[in-house]
């Protein structure tokens, strides 16, 4: 039986934090120091240490996702529980603010009468905003889908893709469409995922930038 610790609250994340590098040690993986504190975070978030092995960053991910933020990029989510997840204040002071249109009456009615997702309409949304956005998806493999769509099109270039959905139609292809783009992102690849594994590393970029609040 595993011995129960007694741990100050204050402490409980660090000492979780010890742990996971422990037990990394132990599976003998190490992780790339620039992607170490947003892979962390997501093992911390799911205490699923495989997906060590499935996050995927593109070329200098981290530096360029933080440095978006620290000159005001927005972030988009694909449901409101990512966006309840993400650490608004933190952002703020950087000049950011979170944004989910999936939940919108407007959003809705459109999606009915153009017979689309309302995925398909927030990217639209999304697109519209008129500043640096960093898209935060981990439900909707739709989403992925509509900007690969608009970038296709030329219609629209996203700046950073969180590719994080979870499920099982659509979600590895939506994932491998910007695996093969020039679009800076942070995937993970598979089926795992979610709007907590997207909050998840939103937060983690932001508290590396020192806005944790």
């Amino acid at each position: 039986m595993e011995k129960i610790e007694y741990v100050l609250p204050s402490e409980i994340e660090k000492r979780s934090f010890q742990i996971i590098e422990s037990e990394l040690l132990e599976r003998g993986i190490k992780i790339p120091e620039e992607q170490k504190p947003v892979t962390m975070r997501v093992i911390h978030t799911s205490a699923d240490f495989e997906y060590a092995e499935t996050m995927c960053y593109s070329a200098n991910a981290v530096e360029i996702a933080k440095k978006l933020i620290a000159s005001g990029a927005d972030i988009v989510t694909d449901t409101n529980m990512a966006k309840a997840g993400i650490n608004k204040k933190a952002l703020e002071k950087f000049g950011g603010q979170v944004h989910c249109f999936m939940a919108d009456d407007d959003v809705a009615a459109e999606a009915k009468a153009r017979s689309v997702t309302r995925a398909t309409i927030s990217m639209e949304r999304a697109s519209r905003l008129g500043k640096p956005v960093i898209f935060a998806l981990g439900n909707a493999p739709t989403a992925m889908i509509s900007l690969y769509e608009m970038m296709e099109k030329k219609e629209f270039v996203p700046h950073f893709v969180i590719g994080v959905p979870v499920g099982f139609v659509n979600v590895v292809a939506a994932k491998e469409l910007f695996l093969n783009s020039d679009v800076p992102y942070i995937i993970n690849k598979g089926r795992k995922g979610g709007s907590n594994i997207a909050a998840a590393i939103c937060n983690a970029l932001l508290y590396e930038l020192g806005g944790r609040s």
